[in-house]
């Protein structure tokens, strides 16, 4: 039997030297990159939300097309507490005949701005449509100068506080050309073309590199 030569000694050491436990180059390979960091995902669920309120702008014009509903602002307390300064309503377009006592109703006034109180008495008009009402605020104490002939009113469905400003702020064209700005950087952003090449895989040095 030869003896054992210096170099197969080496290989002797370093194969002992390796255990099951020992990493090896597979395992330390670093997990694989993934295409979507915190910002892509960040970026994706505001595209959602963007798209979930488009497309809910879109029906909500197709139900105010379709169902003759329109928004009014409040700029006076007259209907305080009810409906206060600031509050944007809701309403709809309904013949006179089927508004009741005590509807909150927008009359349109010739010459003059439109007026949203609350009904205290309805009388027949001069045509079966035709209807003469009166009405008052709600923070007045006592009924509006004179009545109301119409025909049509638009009824107040709900209102929402405190929202009239934002309405107004958005018709502003420095706030409009913001949005539309953010909207496409948004985009651009998203979908921008993104390397999917992994890192290299670093290999740990074994016993026959030393």
């Amino acid at each position: 039997m030869s003896a054992p030569t210096r170099r197969s000694l080496r290989e002797q050491a370093a194969t002992i030297g390796e255990s099951p436990s020992a990493p090896t180059a597979s395992a330390s390979v670093p997990p694989r990159s993934t295409r979507r960091g915190l910002g892509r995902m960040l970026a994706d669920a505001l595209l959602w939300i963007a798209a979930i309120a488009g497309l809910a702008c879109i029906v909500l014009v197709i139900v105010a097309l379709t169902a003759n509903i329109t928004l009014i602002m409040f700029r006076t307390g007259s209907m305080a507490p009810t409906i206060p300064a600031g509050s944007v309503a809701v309403v709809q377009s309904v013949a006179a005949s089927q508004v009741h006592v005590g509807d909150v109703v927008t009359v349109d006034r010739e010459g003059s701005l439109p007026v949203t109180h609350r009904i205290t008495s309805i009388a027949p008009g001069a045509s079966e449509g035709e209807r003469v009402i009166t009405m008052r605020g709600d923070a007045n104490a006592a009924d509006d100068p004179y009545p109301y002939t119409v025909q049509t009113v638009r009824v107040v469905l709900f209102s929402v506080p405190g929202i009239a400003t934002v309405i107004v702020a958005m018709g502003n064209p420095y706030v409009l050309g913001g949005l539309t700005i953010g909207a496409t950087a948004l985009v651009v952003w998203a979908f921008w073309p993104r390397s999917t090449k992994d890192p290299p895989a670093r290999r740990e040095p074994t016993g026959a590199d030393r």
